[in-house]
């Protein structure tokens, strides 16, 4: 069904709120074929599509998200019991995040949606392999016709007095690295040398569609007049009303700022305990107190050789934080769950400099998720690169390894799919995502992890870091923060080195209200826990999988789940 007057549910169905759920279900992967492959589907009509991105197809797919929402809400009050109500209130959710952005029109002011759908729904298939290569290479040589169509949407949709020139520069990051993606980065990913030369031949068109789309943007992006700025509104919107969260962008903001000021405070604290530093004393400020700061600094110039290294000593983290995790028994583990270490896909490697995470499709009964190690882009300078190691040095690889992979977003996301409700695993947010992966180093640490105080203090830099990104993103999104400010403060606040704090800044600009979700989750999450444990409802292994394991749903629902 993918239509909005399909959306609407008999009154005297045995479960109407079930069977809207499942009617919007169905919309959603029939109207963005590309998620649904990414998920798994293994439906023809979404495996060789890359979906309608023409300006009538945007339009009409936020009518009918409209006409789902509509539909749900009729039913909001229906007693349906307790799993069935979550589902519910979990797509209304999601439905307003498409309702919000669709008021924003967003697919005249941003080329990432169109380049992004050329880019990763060939590359994750590939990733995942859930399916033959054989059936892999002939999906994608259905998709690859249709990648110059994709670029024409593009051109003929973007519209100069609302498109942002930040946005326009950002996609041109990846649209450049468009020939090599389809003529070398994606046949490199196919084992059988025939069907590696079908594709890359065959890739040529898309190849070139894409050097006219780099063209056709760098004289765009001229011409741009757009803000990217989300505004105050819509930024509260998006908290109150996708996330649950009881508070808006000012009161964000604040817990933001008083976050940082506590971490500044347990910095200082812990600073004076690292020893080995180079001249052997801590560094200390203008006014005497101990500068972790500095110290953080003179600490990532042990950092590892080369990218390659790093990559090593990366997969070498990411098992002691399993073997860990499953010593102190804090969570179970998803039969056959798998996380592969390896670098990030090139075409990403311009617009991320931090580590990512590539999840189990969530239709597929697959537990194989990917820790994506951020290399930079082929052929940066060497300054760029060191600054890159610098950003993963030695005295933070153990909390970044727990983050994106054990107990973080690996074993998360594989946990949750085990749970078989696949409507969960679909819709997620970041506010839980992200701040389920923030929760769990403070978790770790309270088990002893971070034992060496060196490794402390990255995790707690770590912390501070999403502190500093609270007050950045809601700084920046209501003007009250120019990009050199954020830049200056992304430096100054949190160890990052200026290119780094470049990038970081470049992409909230690009995905307003993300930045804010790890520490702003974590917290929830960490309010959550202590009722849990007070309310005497569990061992805390069993709040982290009964929460992780209903989703990553909304604040507000996380909590209903875990306290019934």
């Amino acid at each position: 069904m993918t239509s909005a007057d399909s959306s609407q549910t008999s009154p005297t169905s045995p479960n109407p709120v079930a069977d809207a759920v499942a009617e919007a279900v169905a919309w959603y992967l029939d109207a963005n074929p590309v998620s649904a492959t990414v998920m798994g589907s293994e439906n023809p009509e979404h495996t060789t599509s890359l979906g309608d991105l023409t300006l009538d197809g945007y339009e009409r797919r936020a009518g009918q998200a409209a006409g789902h929402l509509a539909a749900l809400d009729a039913l909001a009050d229906v007693d349906c019991g307790f799993e069935d109500g979550v589902d519910r209130d979990l797509i209304r959710a999601q439905l307003r995040r498409i309702g919000i952005h669709a008021g924003r029109h967003v697919w005249v002011r941003d080329p990432a949606d169109y380049v992004g759908t050329a880019l990763y729904a060939f590359y994750l298939p590939f990733q995942q392999r859930t399916r033959s290569e054989e059936r892999l290479v002939e999906e994608s040589l259905a998709k690859l016709k249709l990648v110059p169509e994709v670029v024409a949407a593009c051109r003929a949709n973007l519209d100069p007095a609302l498109s942002p020139r930040l946005l326009v520069d950002r996609a041109l990051g990846q649209v450049r690295t468009g020939r090599s993606f389809f003529t070398e980065t994606l046949p490199s990913m196919v084992h059988d040398e025939g069907l590696r030369t079908r594709l890359a031949e065959a890739g040529e068109p898309a190849a070139a569609a894409f050097e006219e789309l780099t063209v056709f943007l760098e004289d765009f992006a001229e011409r741009c007049e757009g803000d990217w700025r989300l505004g105050e509104q819509t930024y509260s919107r998006l908290l109150q009303d996708v996330e649950m969260l009881g508070y808006d962008t000012a009161e964000l903001h604040r817990r933001g700022r008083a976050a940082w000021d506590g971490l500044d405070a347990e910095l200082r604290e812990l600073a004076p305990r690292i020893t080995g530093l180079p001249g052997g004393a801590v560094p200390r400020t203008p006014d005497g107190a101990p500068d972790w700061r500095a110290t953080m600094a003179a600490l990532c110039e042990d950092i590892p050789p080369t990218e390659e290294a790093m990559l090593a000593e990366y997969v070498a983290e990411t098992e002691r934080a399993r073997r860990f995790t499953r010593e102190v028994d804090l969570v179970s583990f998803a039969a056959g769950e798998e996380c592969r270490v390896q670098p990030g896909p090139e075409f990403v490697r311009a617009i991320l400099s931090v580590a990512s995470y590539s999840r189990p499709p969530a239709l597929t009964p697959s537990r194989t998720g990917v820790f994506n190690v951020p290399f930079t882009p082929t052929g940066s300078s060497p300054e760029a690169v060191l600054g890159r190691l610098k950003t993963n040095a030695r005295v933070s690889m153990p909390t970044i390894a727990v983050h994106e992979a054990y107990p973080g977003h690996h074993w998360h996301l594989s946990w949750l799919a085990e749970q078989g409700r696949t409507v969960r695993s679909m819709f997620t947010t970041p506010y839980f995502i992200e701040g389920w992966a923030l929760y769990i180093e403070t978790a770790m640490r309270e088990q002893g992890y971070f034992a060496d105080p060196r490794h402390e203090l990255g995790h707690l830099d770590a912390r501070i870091f999403r502190a500093a990104r609270i007050v950045v993103d809601t700084a920046l999104h209501t003007g009250e923060m120019s990009i050199e400010e954020a830049e200056a403060f992304m430096a100054t606040k949190a160890s990052l080195t200026p290119e780094t704090a470049k990038g970081e800044v470049n992409r909230y600009c690009s995905w307003p209200t993300q930045a804010p979700s790890y520490l702003t989750g974590c917290l929830e999450i960490e309010a959550i826990r202590a009722d849990y444990l007070a309310q005497g409802k569990g061992t805390l292994k069993q709040f982290h999988d009964t929460i992780a394991g209903s989703g990553g749903l909304p604040l507000g629902l996380a909590r209903r789940v875990a306290l019934r």
